[in-house]
């Protein structure tokens, strides 16, 4: 085995723009420059959300290049006060700067932008070859050029008057070792572009990809009926059961919950057929949604819910669900937050708790007001999700009755859910009697269930089969689940399964973390079919709490969590860079799940909106199989040695 040096020399401290160039996946993706070059549209799109670009233009060039331009204010070409750089190079230059921080104290140039994270750009000039900037700004052009990935910087240069024309133009060349593929993909950056034109009614967007020979391709986008026109042409030839709702509702200077200007708008459009639907947070496209699609179809289900109860609609013995309401429902929604947090730099999916409640507030009131003023579309969506609460009440009926026979009486510990739902009902195995006790008021009745486990579950990867009921706690899960215990070359029959996804959920210690693996064992060794069918899921509930401060009457106080202390850093940075001082903020460490009231433990690890559970799929079966040999048989203690002397220094425990 080779030693390797352990002392000051092993310390690298990466500088400027070199973390992305180090680690590119972290920051962007990497499939192809796609992302770089919607960092800078994005850019551009800022300054016509915040009014003042009218038009935007992109155009992709026959050497791989595209150049962005706006008619915006222009990025300020002045020295910053604190750094001395002028500020269009620091904003290129500089990860964590840019003009979309110090919101609550007015002096961000951007009210609502694509996030906080402050790195856009300066990741597009860390990983481009070249980048050119003709910014045009108070009568006067000025020019200044990136190249060997930002590290060379030319002057900034007067290039002389432009009279009254102001903004940006930024050409891009992405360097090809950073991208699996070097072209820019062309329909990706079109359909980002046509969205742009939607969300921005009046902006004018426009794009040319160069020929080899001829004009260029040019393509413009406006849309004067702005989302429901979109949807419209989305929609197509589709049957409509409804005609398309379009409304909007932002908060103002009064309200309590929420800052000035925060809201949504949307289109909601119900068809006979499915039709993919699309979110976006300013200006954002998330393609991966997020709690503000969360908080959409919440507010939708509460308006026809409440139509529906107000018309008696409802046949008797019907409940309606979310999905029911929702499933053919086909939507555009943009959504303005103030401090959006995304899933990642390349901000897929949101995460903002707060938006689940801020746009089901603001879409709930507006669209039962249509309803009621529009009763034919009214009724006619009411009976198409009639139609669908009837169909899953009659499969589930159906699943019930093969389960009839030769079930098992459940466990006595189990509190079940009132849904026979597998698609919607969630078993939670949860670490000890205390937590769950607090699961069992925190938990949604209708489609979660709970079974607290006493101690540890005995390992199992080399208990035979008919041994397996023996112990109590391994019967109990077998009987709930109602799946029994089966190999990979023979798998059992899932269709007696009553629950969609079997949650674990643990103290986020070293405990936590033997009951996990204990459980893991179980599942991949005798009910390997649950892992394959993605059915098993693990909790991550949160190590650390956070309590902030009220920030007068529009930003009342919050309460975030962290996973670890990585997320606890990021938080203290975030809340640092917002004003906040490190003795107004309170942290709490949570010993377990125990100790969370019943409130915290529905938000961070129950509720589907806001908590987060990680999905196990099974690896390579065979490399799998032997990693789970050598940690769990009995008979190699020797080469469990062996591996931890050499593996032992990877490991990040919590001691």
């Amino acid at each position: 085995m080779s030693k390797q040096t352990y002392d000051e020399s092993s310390f690298r401290v990466l500088k400027g723009l070199e973390p992305v160039r180090e680690r590119p996946g972290m920051y962007t993706r990497t499939d192809s420059p796609a992302h770089i070059i919607q960092e800078v549209v994005d850019n551009a799109a800022d300054e016509a959300l915040a009014g003042h670009a009218k038009n935007l233009h992109l155009r992709l060039h026959l050497d791989g290049s595209a150049t962005v331009t706006d008619d915006g204010r222009g990025i300020p070409v002045g020295p910053h006060p604190e750094e001395g750089l002028p500020v269009v190079v620091l904003a290129f230059s500089r990860l964590h700067a840019g003009g979309k921080f110090d919101k609550k104290s007015g002096n961000a140039a951007y009210a609502f932008s694509g996030g906080l994270h402050g790195v856009g750009v300066a990741v597009t000039n860390a990983l481009s070859t070249r980048i050119d900037v003709e910014v045009r700004r108070e009568g006067r052009s000025w020019g200044v050029q990136f190249s060997e990935g930002g590290e060379k910087t030319s002057e900034l240069i007067d290039l002389g008057p432009c009279g009254r024309q102001s903004g940006t133009r930024v050409r891009v060349w992405p360097d090809p070792k950073y991208f699996d593929s070097p072209r820019i993909p062309a329909p990706e950056l079109e359909r980002l572009l046509r969205s742009k034109a939607v969300l921005l009614p009046g902006v004018r967007v426009c794009m040319e990809i160069e020929q080899t020979s001829g004009e260029p391709l040019s393509k413009t986008w406006t849309y004067p009926d702005g989302l429901a026109g979109y949807l419209r042409e989305l929609a197509g030839e589709l049957e409509a059961v409804a005609p398309i709702h379009a409304g909007e509702k932002f908060a103002d200077a009064a309200d309590a919950s929420f800052a000035e200007g925060e809201g949504a708008s949307w289109a909601l459009g119900w068809f006979a057929e499915n039709l993919a639907s699309e979110s976006y947070v300013n200006l954002i496209p998330t393609v991966a949604g997020g709690t503000h699609e969360s908080g959409l179809r919440g507010g939708v289900f509460e308006a026809v819910k409440s139509f529906i109860e107000h018309h008696a609609l409802l046949p008797r013995g019907v409940k309606l669900q979310q999905e029911d309401v929702c499933s053919r429902m086909a939507y555009v929604l943009s959504a303005r937050i103030l401090d959006p947090q995304f899933q990642g730099q390349v901000k897929e999916k949101l995460n903002s708790r707060e938006a689940v409640k801020l746009v089901a507030g603001m879409v709930r009131d507006p669209l039962e007001i249509w309803l009621n003023n529009h009763v034919e579309a009214g009724k006619a969506i009411a009976e198409l999700s009639i139609r669908q609460a009837l169909s899953r009440q009659k499969n589930a009926q159906k699943v019930e009755k093969k389960k009839q026979s030769g079930v098992a009486v459940l466990p006595g510990k189990l509190t079940d859910c009132e849904s026979t739902d597998i698609g919607e009902n969630e078993l939670f195995l949860v670490e000890g009697d205390s937590a769950g006790g607090s699961a069992k008021m925190a938990r949604n009745k209708e489609t979660q269930a709970i079974l607290p486990l006493r101690g540890k579950v005995q390992n199992s990867w080399e208990i035979e089969p008919g041994r397996l009921f023996a112990n109590a706690e391994i019967h109990d899960i077998a009987v709930a689940l109602g799946v029994d215990p089966h190999t990979p070359e023979a798998p059992s029959d899932l269709s007696g399964l009553r629950y969609g996804k079997l949650i674990i959920m643990s103290d986020a210690d070293v405990d936590g973390s033997h009951i996990q693996t204990l459980l893991l064992t179980l599942f991949y060794r005798h009910f390997p079919a649950l892992i394959d069918g993605g059915h098993v899921f693990v909790a991550q509930p949160p190590l650390y709490r956070v309590d902030v401060p009220a920030q007068g009457k529009k930003r009342p106080a919050r309460r975030l969590y962290a996973l670890d202390e990585g997320e606890l850093a990021a938080i203290r940075d975030r809340l640092g860079k917002e004003g906040f001082r490190a003795e107004q903020v309170e942290v709490g460490r949570f010993k377990g799940l125990g100790e969370m009231n019943p409130e915290q433990l529905r938000e961070t690890a129950m509720a589907p909106a806001t908590r987060r559970v990680l999905p196990l799929r099974a690896g390579l079966r065979p490399e799998t199989t032997e990693l789970f040999n050598l940690l769990m048989g009995k008979g190699e203690a020797s080469s469990r040695r062996a591996w931890m002397e050499d593996k032992g220094h990877l490991v990040d425990a919590d001691l």
